[in-house]
Order: C-alpha cells, then sequence, then structure tokens
C-alpha cells in the first residue's frame, strides 16, 4: 500500500514558472499523503510539464531502490510507461510468467512493474489477469494518455477532479485541498447521510461528500488523453446478479469453496515484511487465521480490540483461537476519553462521515499492528456480504422462499426461530415477497417521506434536497440480488473505505482473502440455500471449517465484530459537550433547525438506525477547514 497522486495539464504552458508551481503542487500533495508511506517519496514531471506524478512508498514488495516510484517501465518495442501504484496484485507472479513467455524481461521484483508490462502487452484487458486491491495511474508517453484504475470491490480508493485547466487524482481527498482544489460540501450526501445513514451513494457510485471531488467507482478504469482533451470511465467487470444458478452437490461445493478460499490467502501471504492477522473471534477472522496457521512455518501475530465488561466483548474467542493455532495475540482497549482525545485525527483520516464508533476499534487495532511492526495484516471483511452473515439477511431469503411456496415445506423459518433468531417476517414481508416491484417503490416512498419530513433538518436544508434523496434497494429480493446490492451497490465499499484510511493512518496494509474475486464469482453463482442452511448464515463457510475450529466458533449465532461499547461513551460529559458543538456547527451552516440545540443528545448504541445524535458528530467534520 501507498499515497499516489498527479496532476495532468489539460493546457500545459511550459515556462520554467509552471514546472515550478507544478513541481510545488506535487509535493505538497505528496505531504498530505504522509502517513499512507513512511517509506520514502518520489516525483516525476514530464520533459514538456503535460503531466507530474507523486507516489509516498509503503514499502512491502522488493524494499530495495529499485521499487521506488514514480517507475518507468519500457515496454517489449521500447514504448515508455511511468506509473504510481497503490496497493498490491496478489497474482504478480503467475502473470510476470506469462508475460516472460512473451518475451518481457523484468529488472525489478515488484508488481507495479508487471502492471505497466501487462498494459503493453493487453492494454485495458490487463485488468482482467490482476487479482489484487490496487488503484494506479499510467502514463502512456507515446499516446499521451493517462490509464487509471480500481480494483474491483473498491479496496483502494482514487479521487479525481478538474479545476483550472488540470486534472488533479489522489488516494486521498487531503492531497487534492493540498494542490489547491476547493472544498465544499455536497449537500445531497450531507443530506442523506443525516437521514438515511448512508456514507455513499449507491446510484451514483462517483460521488462523495464533496461536490467537486469524484472517486473512480469500483471495478472502473478511466482514459484522459491529451489529444482530445475527454476524460472517459468504463466498468471492466462485473457479476449478473441474474446468471444461472449452478448444479453442484454438497461434496463439490465444499471443495471448490475450500480450494478458491485457501488460493486466496496463500497469495495473501506474499510479502517481504512482517504478516499478521486481526482477530475479533468470529467465523471470519478465525477462519483466516486458521488457514494462515496451516501454511505459515513461522508464528505470526493477531491483534483485537477488548472491551471488558461489556456484553458484546469477544475478547475470550479470540483468544480461544489464538491460543489454538499458537498466535503471538496482543490487545489494545480503548475508553470513552481515548476517542475523546483521539477524535480530530480519526475525523482527519477518514476525511468523510462515519455511522459509529466501531471505526474507532478498528483505528486502535491498526495502530496496535504499527506499534508491534506488523505492516501486513489479514482481515475478515466481506465475508458477510458475499455469504449472507448479518441477520437482517434472513428475511431476504424467507421472501424468496415465501415466492416459491417453499417456506413451510423447507423449514428455514422454523429453524432460525429454533435458534434464537429474532429477526421479523410478518405481513408486509409475504406482500413483498409476491409483488416485489410495489414493495421496492413502496418502501422508497415510505423512506424518503420520512427524510424529507425530519424536524431536525433546517426547513430550507430540506427544500432544497426533497427531489435528491436516493433510499435505494434491490431491483428483486432474492437473497442473491440482496447480497449483490450490499456487496456491490451500497454496503461494503463504504466499510472498505474506512477500513483504508484505519490502516493507512498508521501505515499498515490490509488484505482481504474473502475477496478474491474468482472465490466472489463462484459464491454468487452458488443457489440461496449454500448461504442460509437449517437456519444458519454463512452455511458453506461453517461446513468448510467446522473441522479445523471449535464447535463453539464455528456455530456461534450471535455476530458482533470490533463493537465498543458507545451507548455508555455517549453518556460520558466531554463527548456530550463534543456533539453539542458539531449541533452548533450545523445551525451555523443552515443545516440544522436551531431548536435541535434545545434537545439533549441521545446515547445509542453502534449502529443504531436511530443514532442521529452520532451523525451530527461526525458530520460537522466537513466543515472544518
Amino acid at each position: 500500500m501507498c499515497g499516489i497522486a498527479g496532476i495532468l495539464q489539460i493546457e500545459p504552458q511550459q515556462t520554467a514558472e509552471a514546472s515550478q508551481h507544478l513541481q510545488q503542487q506535487l509535493k505538497q500533495m505528496n505531504r498530505a499523503l504522509q502517513h499512507r508511506g513512511p517509506d520514502g517519496e518520489g516525483t516525476w514531471v514530464e520533459q514538456h510539464g503535460l503531466i507530474g506524478l507523486a507516489h509516498r512508498r509503503l514499502a512491502i514488495i522488493d524494499l530495495s531502490a529499485a521499487g521506488e516510484q514514480p517507475m518507468e517501465v519500457k515496454g517489449l518495442t521500447h514504448h515508455r510507461y511511468y506509473i504510481v501504484h497503490n496497493g498490491e496484485i496478489y497474482n504478480y507472479h503467475e502473470i510476470k510468467k506469462l508475460l516472460a513467455d512473451k518475451g518481457y524481461s523484468f529488472t525489478t521484483k515488484t508488481d507495479t512493474e508487471v502492471i505497466a508490462a501487462a498494459y503493453d502487452c493487453w492494454q485495458e484487458n490487463c485488468l482482467q489477469y490482476f487479482d489484487g486491491m490496487f488503484a494506479f495511474a499510467l502514463w502512456d508517453e507515446e499516446k499521451k494518455e493517462l490509464f487509471a484504475a480500481r480494483d474491483r470491490f473498491g479496496e483502494k480508493p482514487f479521487f479525481y477532479c478538474t479545476q483550472q485547466q488540470q486534472f488533479f487524482f489522489a488516494s486521498e481527498m487531503k492531497a487534492l485541498w493540498a494542490a489547491g482544489v476547493e472544498r465544499h460540501v455536497n449537500p445531497s450526501m450531507l443530506f442523506n447521510f443525516l437521514t438515511l445513514g448512508y456514507t455513499g451513494h449507491p446510484q451514483q457510485p462517483g460521488d462523495t461528500f464533496y461536490s467537486y471531488v469524484q472517486q473512480l467507482p469500483p471495478a472502473t478504469y478511466l482514459k484522459y488523453s491529451i489529444a482530445d482533451k475527454q476524460l472517459s470511465l468504463q466498468k471492466y467487470w462485473e457479476i449478473n446478479a441474474e446468471q444461472p444458478l449452478i448444479d453442484i452437490s454438497e461434496t463439490d461445493a465444499i471443495d471448490t469453496f475450500k480450494e478458491l478460499f485457501s488460493t486466496s490467502v496463500q497469495r495473501r501471504l506474499r510479502s517481504d515484511v512482517s504478516l499478521g492477522s486481526s482477530l475479533s473471534g468470529g467465523l471470519d477472522s478465525s477462519s483466516i487465521v486458521a488457514t494462515m496457521h496451516s501454511m505459515l512455518s513461522n508464528s505470526f501475530t493477531s491483534f483485537t480490540a477488548v472491551f471488558p465488561g461489556f456484553a458484546h466483548d469477544e475478547s475470550a474467542y479470540a483468544e480461544k483461537i489464538a491460543s489454538q493455532f499458537q498466535t503471538t495475540h496482543l490487545t489494545t482497549t480503548m475508553s470513552v476519553n481515548d476517542l475523546v482525545t483521539d477524535w480530530e485525527k480519526l475525523c482527519y483520516h477518514q476525511e468523510t462521515p462515519f455511522g459509529s464508533a466501531s471505526i474507532y476499534a478498528q483505528y486502535k487495532v491498526y495502530e496496535l499492528a504499527a506499534q508491534h511492526g506488523v505492516k501486513v495484516l489479514l482481515d475478515g471483511q466481506g465475508a458477510d456480504e458475499i455469504l449472507a452473515g448479518y441477520p437482517k439477511f434472513y428475511k431476504w431469503y424467507w421472501q424468496e422462499l415465501y415466492a416459491q411456496k417453499k417456506l413451510n415445506s423447507s423449514q428455514e423459518h422454523k429453524a432460525a426461530k429454533a435458534l434464537g433468531i429474532k429477526e421479523k417476517f410478518g405481513l408486509a414481508n409475504k406482500m413483498a415477497a409476491l409483488f416485489p416491484g410495489l414493495a421496492g417503490d413502496v418502501l422508497k416512498e415510505i423512506k424518503n417521506k420520512r427524510a424529507l419530513s425530519r424536524h431536525d433538518i433546517a426547513p430550507d436544508f430540506i427544500r432544497l434536497q426533497q427531489k435528491k434523496t436516493f433510499y435505494t434497494t434491490p431491483e428483486k429480493f432474492t437473497l442473491n440480488n440482496v447480497l449483490h446490492f450490499h456487496t456491490f451497490s451500497h454496503g461494503l465499499e463504504e466499510l472498505l473505505k474506512f477500513a483504508d484510511r484505519n490502516a493507512m493512518a498508521h501505515g499498515r496494509e490490509i488484505r482481504l482473502p474473502f475477496l478474491s474475486h474468482e472465490l466472489v464469482e463462484f459464491i454468487f453463482s452458488l443457489p440461496p440455500h449454500f448461504k442460509i442452511k437449517n437456519g444458519w448464515t454463512k452455511w458453506l463457510l461453517r461446513q468448510v471449517m467446522q473441522s479445523t475450529l471449535p464447535e463453539d466458533i464455528v456455530w456461534r449465532i450471535n455476530k458482533i465484530g470490533f463493537e465498543p461499547p458507545q451507548q455508555k461513551w455517549m453518556l460520558n460529559k466531554q463527548l456530550r459537550e463534543m456533539i453539542f458543538t458539531a449541533k452548533e456547527k450545523l445551525v451555523q451552516h443552515k443545516i440544522l433547525h436551531p431548536k435541535i440545540l434545545q434537545i439533549d443528545s441521545k446515547a445509542h448504541a453502534a449502529n443504531a438506525a436511530s443514532g442521529y445524535d452520532w451523525r451530527y458528530l461526525t458530520a460537522a467534520y466537513l466543515f472544518q477547514q
């Protein structure tokens, strides 16, 4: 992982003064990204001043000077490319061999050089070969064209904007602001966060919380040609939620999943620096730790957040896994006083609002890894979205079965209730199952009307946004469609964004084995009963791991993760004062109604649907210059 940035001059002025200004902008951008790459920095400016690239290095693969960026790479016909890259191509060894067979030679051991060579060979189709998390920008010297791309799921960020005849891009928005890009809050995004809790835009995935800044959507590449001064975007990969499902036996499904998951973990262990793992004690992270243990000859370190005395503390489960697989297990605990102390830093690194204090717990886990010199951590994010891990997914599966007249015969609803699952399934769900299109429209209408009738929002601000609310539902209410929606439209990318900022705040690299695209493609080709069966979510993963993990880990019902005692914290005097100050700021900017200042803040648990006071607290940071 690293930090990348660059500026393309739309109307280049070939003067010494213009070149000096470009160099200064690049240095300022690099300075803003220093935390993402503490191991080095570099800049490059094209000889005519057409483009400049900047890079902050977090050395993971090939720690020598040969791995420094921006990197110049020559193609087979001596075609020149200049590239900056953030992330990892996990299968770069395999791609390198393919290219070597075609006559390519390499001067470094980096995956960055492989990216440029792959582009020289296959052009934009090179992206089909990559298993990785990445955001890179490549300047084609002969074509005078910028080519940039982002990984399939959005693990690595890429922001861009055009102002004053310059095209800017960077790993974080703070680098754009450092270069002089104007900073204006996007009112539509802010409104929908305050009312619906959305931190992304499902219908327009390029939108951000700032009006002039776009993000490159996942699985998308862009081109900017100097010749025609045109920016074009193209999606290069997607999974069809309506694809025919494969007919496969339970045994074959288990074997295929196990093989794909093992391959994914194995590739994500490629590193020239120390490796470790986040460990919450849940099924996902425990599965990763167990698989790592089977592949590594040396012990590794696991990290977790603990909350002594809190009902949702999972440390006992984490300790059990750490003991079984002989990890060096390190823990961090935090208090509301720590949160207050770290608040400005946390918001600075996140850049945009976030929904709960769970983000802070993750921040502290990665800080712990930094304190102990572990640069690379494997993490279980993504499993819940692709394998139906959240309790809310039950009702969608039950609706699908009800529509097929199989709910009673399948015994799924009864089995879940017997396990203590409290998800409701009533008349509204049955109507939604029979009339999914109508149900989706009604749900959107209810949510949007509710958003527009909020009494805490300033009336003028509501009027400005009355046609811009974007509560979104899946196109169809089948389990696979809902999982597709949460994986690719609304949910997962937002969590990946938080994780990237938290990890890079401490110069750590996070790798996610459940987000191998080959594994995800396989899972979405499976019928829904491989995800929820006999009342159990993540059924396939449980089957794969039941001979490896303790029974009370494999067959845990409750799902928690790194959840702090947010409700208790919100009773703290200092935090309540911070919330009040945040309300004042939002009133000052005519976002909230002044009467909100007369209402005491309400303590609520992490991710509570009515967590408005937390939203006020994080939203106010948008106006901090």
